[in-house]
């Protein structure tokens, strides 16, 4: 097995071309950048202890299925899941193919077997009542309002959280359509409902610092940025208080804001804009969700299911 790979390590020359590659000429996200270099870094480590010698790009681009294979294998013995082996193999993919060029020829290793999991929504009354929840228990009204405001764009316009905490001053002058920008750089308008727009003016009277252009939005209580990790303890307590299933997550009000438009009669490629999907294949697990709910509904109601 690989021994530990401390976090000092030196980057591997290539390795390190690639995180430039991902980060500056993709414009992947963060952490994008930071899962994928993390596992071209061990898979170098693994094969300079397989080979006794740190690889060159000429002998990562003459590598067998059988030396991914033997990565994998390492992996697993680690413990790591299908879920987590199928995304350590594509990112090994994505970096051989980085280094072999526009001609590479990746070794055809099948991954594992991945079920796909459905996404679960909250209701409306749930996703409204955590919000309410979050805001009433917050030790001052500004952060309540700065909360109950962020939670109805995550749910009310389907941002992702990573979004939302990206606006600047600016999007209070959004009016009823707000630009986001997504993931690696793409942008697109999403309508903002009139609850929406009064919760984000009810913050922005509330808040110690005026909204202004190039400065977050949304403040954490010293006027930093505010971090994603204090709304996700807020909602993990609330959804304690509540009573709510642990699904209950910032990330599922995204969720739920897709099946109710779907459920409502949006069609996929409305939904796909609205959400920024660059494919329509990940909107379309939402039809799966609504047709999971549908039969939820059927076996506790039909008197004969």
């Amino acid at each position: 097995m690989l021994p530990h790979m401390t976090e000092d390590a030196p980057l591997h020359p290539l390795v390190a071309a690639w995180r430039e590659r991902l980060a500056v000429e993709e414009r992947r996200s963060v952490h994008t950048v930071r899962a994928y270099v993390t596992t071209a870094q061990r898979f170098c480590a693994f094969l300079t202890h397989y080979n006794g010698q740190p690889p060159s790009g000429g002998s990562l681009a003459s590598l067998g299925p059988a030396d991914l294979r033997a990565y994998l294998a390492d992996r697993r013995g680690d413990g790591l899941s299908n879920a987590s082996a199928a995304r350590e193999l594509s990112a090994v993919r994505g970096f051989l193919s980085f280094v072999g060029g526009a001609g590479a020829t990746v070794p055809a290793v099948r991954g594992p077997r991945v079920k796909r999991g459905l996404p679960r929504p909250v209701s409306p009354d749930e996703a409204i009542g955590l919000a309410d929840d979050i805001a009433d228990s917050a030790r001052e009204p500004w952060i309540g309002a700065r909360d109950f405001a962020l939670l109805l764009l995550l749910y009310g316009a389907g941002l992702r959280i990573g979004e939302a905490l990206s606006l600047d001053g600016t999007a209070m002058q959004a009016g009823e359509v707000l630009r986001v920008t997504g993931k690696r750089g793409k942008t697109r308008q999403v309508p903002l409902l009139p609850q929406i727009r009064a919760a984000l003016a009810d913050y922005a009277a509330l808040c110690p610092w005026a909204p202004a252009k190039g400065e977050p939005l949304f403040r954490g209580a010293r006027g930093g940025p505010l971090s994603p990790a204090i709304i996700r303890r807020s909602v993990q307590g609330a959804r304690r208080r509540l009573g709510l299933s642990e699904r209950t997550t910032p990330h599922a009000l995204r969720h739920s804001f897709a099946t109710h438009l779907l459920a409502a009669g949006a069609d996929l490629r409305s939904l796909q804009e609205l959400l920024g999907h660059a494919s329509l294949t990940s909107t379309q697990v939402y039809t799966a969700v609504d047709t999971a709910r549908l039969l939820d509904v059927y076996a506790s109601a039909h008197p004969r299911a």
